[in-house]
């Protein structure tokens, strides 16, 4: 025991817990029913109750192991077990088994005269007998308005109910018991909702011509519980209930990336295409070619050995695989080698539960690892906007916690707002992508935008979106003043600007060919003066040979001239060498 301030706290503890093993009831009821209390199914006609009571008796035999008694007042044996088996379960076997009892106590009000007091003792013998000889854990009562359908005295019988809800408790069952709702109250007597610790509600509406199963947990002693009103399917495998409370944002995630099928595509996305697990939403108006993105994701995911299941609503697999030979997608391969898988139904067949029990039930038996859905917003007839809000928000969180990547097809309305959808959904998706037509020039052309790619680096421009014989190519658009170009004007605009960069060219080459006549006759000028001016050395050149030739021979001819006139005499070697040694001579003055 810990204190804090005036208040002492002590560790919280579970109220222990019957589960039902029914699909999403024990999520909402935090675990299933009170285990060896009693529990309340009320509700109109036709909305399920004896059913729900049913499966919590069959899947506690066959499941978990605890045997159950059966008593009906309304339904024989018979009627039961045919009843029971519509969803998938042998109730039949089990009873051979020992594991379900079955009692029926036949009440026919007419043969029923009131006089004195009475009580339902016997009630609680042949009910104890039941239970006793099987081992039982649990006990279903349908429904008790059988049994007091013609006892007019309300004091004996809300003491009789009293009663029977303590010997239940004492008896240590989990025991549900099924009642008519009344017109003021959850049932006809105002008392079993509350003597029962845990009363669920069960409703059976129709809105705009489609039925729709609904429940509420009204009241639960003890323990948490969920307290919005969920829709609730019926199937041959089933009751199920998946609310939106019941899935957490725990799923894991992937860095993986997958490619789109369409390369240009995967380029404005970062080079590798969108992340696996992740969802995904393709908006556009009519034409604008979202089928077709869906199966060029389809066939790519198809051809890495991946197995993708597409949800239809507007055509058929036939349909959809002959279309889509015209833009050069061979599916048919693929379709039976197991790789793909088309899924199509009307969406009017039947309300947005059933539409989606049957895609659950389709991706746990196939195991996709891409799921396709065109369009979703033909489903959204099907309900009111929250209805299928939630049904989208389940579908996706069913799918992410798989790892199953998902795409979305979304029809818009001309004229819209490029930020809007028409599910208003968007905030659901991990990438949003828009299909779009421009028109002008007396045509129609299709364009591409990724206005949303959580997580990864994407492209902000316009590409503009071509179908051919030969599949899907994005090009550039022409953005430029004028606006947004597209199709024959992006065409047309091209061939301009092709025009101008060859007459660019045109007049390159001319002031290229001009300059190289200018540097021609530059180098013939260049040339011709070295030419003269090698001349002109080769001249002086001469002219300097001529001058030391002519000073030579000038020289020469100067020194024969003085020794012709004997300017310069011979002097004797003797004479030169007694002057030089100065001995023996003289020098005259």
């Amino acid at each position: 025991m810990k204190t804090k301030g005036s208040k002492s706290t002590s560790p919280a503890t579970s109220l222990p817990k019957c589960p039902t093993g029914i699909q999403g009831l024990d999520e909402i009821t935090g675990g299933g029913f009170p285990r060896g209390r009693p529990t309340l199914i009320c509700g109109s006609a036709g909305c399920g109750k004896t059913l729900l009571a049913a499966e919590f008796l069959v899947r506690g035999a066959a499941q978990f192991g605890e045997p159950g008694v059966l008593m009906a007042f309304e339904e024989t044996e018979t009627e039961l077990k045919a009843n029971v088996a519509s969803l998938g379960f042998d109730l039949d076997g089990l009873v051979r088994r020992k594991k379900i009892v079955i009692d029926y106590v036949h009440i026919e009000p007419s043969e029923i005269q009131e006089s004195g007091d009475y009580d339902l003792e016997g009630l609680f013998v042949r009910l104890n007998h039941a239970i006793d000889s099987i081992g039982a854990k649990r006990v279903v009562l349908d429904t008790l308005e059988a049994l007091f359908s013609s006892l007019a005295n309300e004091a004996i019988l809300r003491a009789e109910l009293r009663r029977l809800f303590r010997w239940l408790k004492v008896k240590g069952v989990t025991a549900v018991i099924t009642a008519e709702r009344g017109r003021e109250q959850l049932t006809r007597h105002g008392l079993e909702e509350y003597v029962s610790d845990c009363v669920i509600l069960l409703d059976h509406r129709v809105n705009d011509q489609i039925a729709t199963r609904h429940l509420r947990v009204v009241k639960y002693r003890g323990a948490r519980h969920g307290t919005n009103e969920f829709p609730f399917l019926i199937s041959n495998e089933g009751i199920s209930v998946l609310p939106i409370t019941s899935l957490g944002l725990n799923h894991k995630i992937s860095s993986a990336r997958i490619a789109t099928g369409i390369p240009r595509l995967d380029s404005m996305l970062g080079g590798r295409g969108f992340f696996r697990g992740s969802s995904i939403l393709l908006t556009g108006t009519p034409g604008t070619g979202k089928t077709i993105v869906a199966a060029n994701f389809a066939q790519a995911a198809a051809l890495r050995g991946e197995r993708v299941l597409f949800f239809s609503f507007e055509e058929s697999p036939n349909q959809i695989i002959r279309n889509m030979h015209s833009i050069g997608l061979r599916l048919e391969p693929l379709v039976k080698r197991d790789l793909l898988r088309f899924h199509s139904a009307r969406p009017s067949l039947y309300g947005l539960e059933m539409h989606l029990a049957t895609m659950f039930k389709e991706i746990a038996t196939f195991k996709p690892a891409v799921v396709i859905v065109d369009p979703i917003t033909s489903l959204m007839d099907a309900g009111t906007d929250s209805e299928s809000k939630g049904m989208v928000t389940r579908l996706i969180d069913y799918l992410k916690g798989g790892q199953v990547t998902s795409l979305f097809t979304s029809l818009t309305q001309g004229g819209h707002s490029l930020q809007q959808s028409e599910m208003a959904m968007s905030s659901l998706m991990d990438s949003w992508l828009l299909l779009q037509d421009f028109e002008g020039n007396g045509e129609r052309n299709r364009v591409l935008y990724v206005l949303k790619a959580r997580g990864m680096a994407h492209s902000n421009q316009i590409r503009e979106f071509l179908i051919s014989d030969r599949g899907i190519d994005l090009v550039d658009a022409y953005i430029g003043p004028s606006g947004v170009l597209t199709g024959s004007a992006r065409a047309a605009q091209n061939s301009l600007e092709k025009a101008a960069v060859l007459a660019t060219q045109q007049e390159a080459a001319r002031r290229k060919r001009e300059l190289e006549r200018k540097r021609e006759a530059i180098e013939r000028q260049i040339n011709g003066l070295r030419s003269d001016y090698e001349s002109e050395t080769m001249e002086l050149r001469r002219v300097d040979e001529q001058v030391g030739t002519q000073t030579l021979t000038l020289t020469t001819e100067r020194a024969a001239s003085g020794r012709l006139r004997q300017a310069d005499a011979k002097v004797p070697a003797s004479t030169r060498g007694s002057s030089r040694n100065g001995k023996n001579g003289r020098i005259h003055r």
